[in-house]
């Protein structure tokens, strides 16, 4: 019998949940891929102890994103739940009201409502304001750098241009950004994998200021509305709802409150990771600036290599068999978006960073749940990189990666940089 298997050829309970420990500790945190690979070596589909299943193949993966078989676990599937503390808490049920937690027909309905929110024209429109945040960000880190010798490149630029992109493009004013940043932060810990009793108290109130400033925002914006995206918003759900308010008001809440915290931490820590990873080898960052043709690679290397997201949940619609292994109607799986990027079978020597590698990963998701801010998470990283690459071809790494104690969304808390 191996470390893994037990008699019946199952993954040892025991080393499942001694690897998930691992994956949300300081060291799991900073180095995760031989975590990945031991839940790989235990299979495709492996049990989770308490009940579902982890899903770490590329294949397998990538089946339960597209698959029409495959759900949200909603607030439908919640009702059904046995435990009411963490499926009934305040924090999981405004989070099941937004576009991730939604199935067909409303997923479809909202969606179609809002068009393909990052288009072409709607990038075009947004990229000299984004290259204005980048250039002001990277003002403040010179300045840092030159007076004290370092700098955090994670507070001083990559928690701030996501929600200088998205809170101009919403209108909300700068005074407002750190507020949201707090909240964000401690509202996540309700969506973590097996949050506590703590995780879920902490997730509520800042539920209660989210919900506040949201719904405030919207009184406002209806009060003095103009040509910017809320009051787009704001005029479409009327048109849906002429005559209940209230349940436009519901929609446009979930709406903006879903587009802006979406926009905030997993891009956060794609840009760290991004530097992180160029910086940890200095030749990438020498070979890049030499050839900035191929930033767009490094960018995607970046999502495969360490994906801002280690898991996704679905629920089974049906009684179905994934990779061998019958899955039960209202099963829920969680796909391993690390584990399955660096499945060898997909991507050849998974564990080595290769800007030039061309290869595939499933870090925005697939099919109806696709990444609704991939293209705008894309366009703020590809100029950040693009302005560090030309104003500090000197830069270099002061620490690696200091990450939030978490399973499920990564936060990069500090990256120390000097030159």
């Amino acid at each position: 019998m191996t470390a893994v298997d037990d008699i019946s050829g199952r993954p040892d309970r025991r080393a499942v949940i001694s690897v998930v420990r691992r994956l949300r500790s300081p060291e799991g945190q900073s180095d995760p891929l031989p975590l990945w690979k031991e839940l790989r070596a235990m299979g495709d589909v492996v049990p989770a102890p308490w009940g579902g299943y982890f899903v770490t193949g590329f294949d397998a993966c990538n089946q339960v994103l597209r698959g029409r078989d495959w759900l949200a676990p909603d607030i439908a599937w919640q009702e059904r739940q046995p435990d009411p503390e963490r499926w009934h808490s305040p924090a999981t049920r405004e989070m099941s009201h937004a576009l991730s937690r939604l199935n067909a027909p409303e997923h479809t309905c909202q969606r179609r409502g809002l068009g393909n929110l990052f288009d072409r024209t709607t990038l075009d429109a947004m990229r000299p304001d984004v290259e204005g945040h980048v250039g002001r960000l990277c003002d403040v880190l010179d300045e840092r750098l030159r007076t004290t010798g370092e700098a955090d490149l994670a507070t001083v630029v990559s928690e701030r241009l996501p929600v200088e992109t998205v809170g101009h493009w919403l209108g909300i004013p700068a005074e407002h950004h750190d507020h949201i940043l707090d909240f964000t932060h401690r509202q996540v810990f309700a969506q973590e994998l097996l949050p506590t009793g703590k995780d879920l108290r902490t997730s509520a109130a800042a539920t209660m200021e989210m919900r506040s400033f949201f719904t405030d925002l919207i009184r406002r914006r209806r009060a003095s509305p103009g040509a910017d995206v809320v009051s787009e918003w704001i005029r479409h759900w009327d048109a849906r709802y002429p005559d209940d308010r209230a349940a436009a008001d519901r929609g446009l809440y979930h709406l903006v409150m879903f587009i802006t915290i979406a926009s905030l931490e997993t891009t956060a820590t794609l840009l760290s990771n991004m530097v992180w990873l160029l910086l940890r080898d200095r030749t990438r960052w020498d070979w890049l600036r030499r050839h900035p043709e191929h930033i767009d690679d490094a960018l995607d290397e970046t999502l495969r290599y360490d994906p801002p997201i280690h898991l996704n949940s679905r629920i089974a619609a049906a009684d179905t068999v994934l990779a061998g292994v019958p899955v039960a109607k209202d099963t829920m799986v969680h796909v391993l978006y690390g584990a399955a990027n660096h499945d060898p079978r997909r991507n050849e020597d998974p564990h080595t960073f290769d800007v030039l590698r061309k290869g595939g990963h499933l870090t925005f998701g697939g099919g109806a749940h696709y990444c609704l801010g991939a293209a705008l998470a894309r366009l703020e990283a590809r100029t950040l990189l693009s302005h560090l690459l030309k104003r500090f071809p000197d830069l270099a790494l002061a620490t690696g990666p200091v990450y939030a104690p978490r399973m499920v969304f990564r936060r990069v808390t500090s990256l120390k940089v000097t030159t």
